[in-house]
């Protein structure tokens, strides 16, 4: 769920709300209780977290197919 911010015209409260894109949007003010709520234009922002596409398919992949290919050239000198 997307989180809108809105700002009353009355008194000039800002705050944020959690809501549903299926929502209507908040018309009354939670400190002046006047309709007068006007909803903001803002950056969307999202955080990834936990074990997600980034973590488990990309971020280490590079580095553990450059690991293993070194590793041929190290050969033990032995007696001929």
């Amino acid at each position: 769920m997307p989180i809108y911010e809105y700002q009353c015209k009355a008194c000039h409260h800002q705050f944020e709300a959690l809501q549903k894109f299926s929502d209507q949007p908040l018309t009354e003010c939670p400190e002046c209780h006047q309709a007068a709520l006007e909803k903001l234009v803002s950056a969307a922002g999202f955080q990834l977290k936990g074990a997600g596409w980034y973590a488990t398919d990309y971020k280490g992949k590079g580095k553990a197919a450059n690991e293993g290919s070194d590793t041929s050239n190290d050969k033990p000198v032995g007696s001929s």
